[in-house]
């Protein structure tokens, strides 16, 4: 759209040059010099230009209404109907919420929540009130993490109430049994480099078991196979090329003046956390343990447990960050749509410049969080893995009868399946963090949506098909020990893209989160969608407040469609 601008230089009033014009030079400079009374002719000069300036304003000020208006409008029109957002029924299914979020709450000793806590927490929910929130029961010292974020509005993109997600798996269901299945086994897996996973014996028994569950385990696979090679990957083509994390985990990048370098600070391999249940029931009721135990050796990722750690005090959006500074020190070509690409006299700066998408990257980030916040608090809450682990382990050994998949249970009391693995004792879920997963429901992710959404910011502002090869780039992964990096040798070392290694970036974060037992393959994997649908909608409010001739950005989404914004 055209826009109106005051311009810089202002022209003379008419009065102004009329008045010159009849007093001449000589009457000009006397007037300089004040011997008329020029103090009513000064004024109104001032008053027309201050009247021209205002009249600038205003067109703008109303030109900027408009395209909120009509930005705001558009975002009704395709906002459907009588919008549903669908749970899948556990809810209301089991009068005991045995299938749903209730961490932080007073619970019972055999670790059902307290009813009437559960309808606090529902009341504040369906009520929206402040007041509500902050009569809610608490079981321990931990806080219920940010309910009301799920309330908030925003001034750009779409609302977060108009994006759904699809109903969570439920309880009872072949596919939750299936998904905490890959939970026990990540927990197993947790201290073994990726590296060995091809020849590791645990790995391929993983393998082995996720694979007898077909349709209703919805990891990678090839021809229907979970194999090492894809064990607990992402689901885009590029996730399962070269070393199992990202690129953008291993090359150094500046930040500004500082040198990053990508040694992270570790948990010591062999400890994991609520293994018992009387220090589980105290996790469940929010009562806060004692911290991590770390490695003295700072370590480049390269396991399950570094991954976990990575993401369980990340900023979240700094595996983006990253990326982008490392892509910006590496001039990386940006989407053929920039229209600076080319441009011979300017460069982008505020806006499609480096400033551009180095703050949208953080702006994406916590609106994608009051979009997922939402879908967890008052749509789904759903419960952690930590939380159907114990369903299943009181099930299987204390005649609890809950309703958890048969498959699960067959599974652990086999001598080939993970009951073969698993240490004797009880069916709990060997937790990477010693409080467990955070005080708020599982489904969706917080940081799968952030990652969905930030990668899809890379993904529209640089050239996904640019190979790291053609950047001078050599493709790395770390020694077993995590000590130092060296050169990847696999065969696809030449064929590793941004967009790849982007995408791949995405389901590390997402994935890792699952390893560390606190979120479910499905909260990822759908996450992922949840964000990539919101920055699509802001890169779209954005795309009509520039004035350079922009035509949108080009990306491919992780079902591998391609679209332009």
């Amino acid at each position: 759209m055209q826009k109106s601008f005051i311009p810089q230089t202002l022209p003379k009033s008419p009065a102004r040059r009329k008045f010159i014009g009849q007093f001449g030079i000589t009457g000009a400079a006397a007037l300089a010099a004040g011997v008329v009374g020029v103090e009513p002719l000064i004024q109104s000069e001032h008053s027309q230009i201050h009247a021209a300036a205002a009249a600038g304003s205003n067109r703008r000020a109303n030109d900027c209404a408009k395209l909120r208006r009509d930005s705001a409008q558009a975002g009704l029109q395709n906002t459907p109907q009588n919008l549903q957002h669908p749970p899948n029924g556990d809810e209301s299914l089991y009068s005991n919420k045995i299938a749903n979020y209730s961490k932080g709450l007073p619970h019972n000793n055999d670790g059902t929540v307290d009813l009437d806590a559960y309808e606090a927490l529902l009341q504040a929910l369906n009520t929206g009130r402040a007041a509500d929130f902050d009569a809610i029961p608490l079981g321990g010292n931990r806080r219920l993490t940010n309910p009301q974020a799920g309330l908030a509005f925003d001034m750009e993109g779409p609302d977060a109430h108009a994006l759904v997600q699809p109903p969570a798996p439920a309880f009872a269901s072949r596919e939750q049994a299936a998904e905490i299945s890959e939970n026990y086994w990540m927990a197993l897996l947790r201290d073994v480099p990726y590296s060995q996973y091809s020849t590791h014996p645990i790995a391929n028994a993983a393998a082995a078991d996720l694979t007898l569950y077909g349709s209703d385990f919805k990891g990678a696979k090839i021809s229907g196979m979970v194999t090492p090679a894809t064990l607990f990957r992402g689901l885009t083509p590029d996730d399962v090329a070269g070393p199992y994390l990202s690129q953008f985990f291993y090359q150094s990048c500046n930040f500004g003046a500082n040198k990053i370098e990508q040694k992270i600070r570790t948990t010591m391999p062999g400890i994991d956390y609520m293994t018992n249940f009387n220090t589980w029931l105290a996790v469940q009721r929010g009562i806060n343990q004692p911290g991590d135990v770390f490695d003295p050796t700072a370590r480049y990722m390269r396991n399950g447990r570094d991954i976990g750690q990575w993401v369980h005090i990340d900023v979240l959006f700094q595996a983006y960050f990253h990326g982008f500074l490392i892509l910006a020190g590496l001039g990386a070509p940006v989407d053929d749509g920039n229209p600076y690409v080319g441009n011979l006299t300017q460069d982008g700066f505020g806006t499609f410049g480096g400033p551009h998408i180095a703050a949208l990257l953080c702006e994406v980030a916590t609106r994608a969080l009051k979009a997922v916040w939402f879908q967890k608090w008052f749509v789904h809450r759903r419960l952690r893995p930590e939380v159907h682990a114990a369903r299943v382990d009181r099930t299987l050994n204390h005649a609890a009868g809950y309703p958890v998949h048969p498959e699960i249970l067959n599974s652990l009391s086999s001598g080939t399946r993970l009951g073969g693995y698993l240490p004797a004792g009880n069916a709990l879920l060997p937790m990477a963090f010693p409080e467990g997963s955070p005080t708020h429901p599982a489904y969706g992710a917080g940081h799968a949506t952030v990652a969905g959404a930030c990668v899809t910011i890379l993904k529209a502002w640089f050239k996904e098909s640019t190979k790291l090869a053609g950047l001078l780039v050599t493709p790395l992964e770390p020694l077993d020990d995590g000590t130092a990096l060296m050169p990847y040798g696999g065969m696809d070392a030449g064929d590793l893209t941004v967009g790849g290694e982007l995408n791949k970036l995405a389901s590390n974060v997402a994935v890792g989160r699952n390893t560390a037992g606190v979120h479910w393959r499905s909260d990822a994997t759908e996450s992922l969608k949840l964000g990539e649908q919101l920055a699509i909608g802001i890169l779209k409010d954005q795309k009509a407040c520039y004035n350079e001739r922009f035509d949108g950005f080009s990306l491919t989404k992780f079902d591998g469609t391609q679209i332009t914004v």
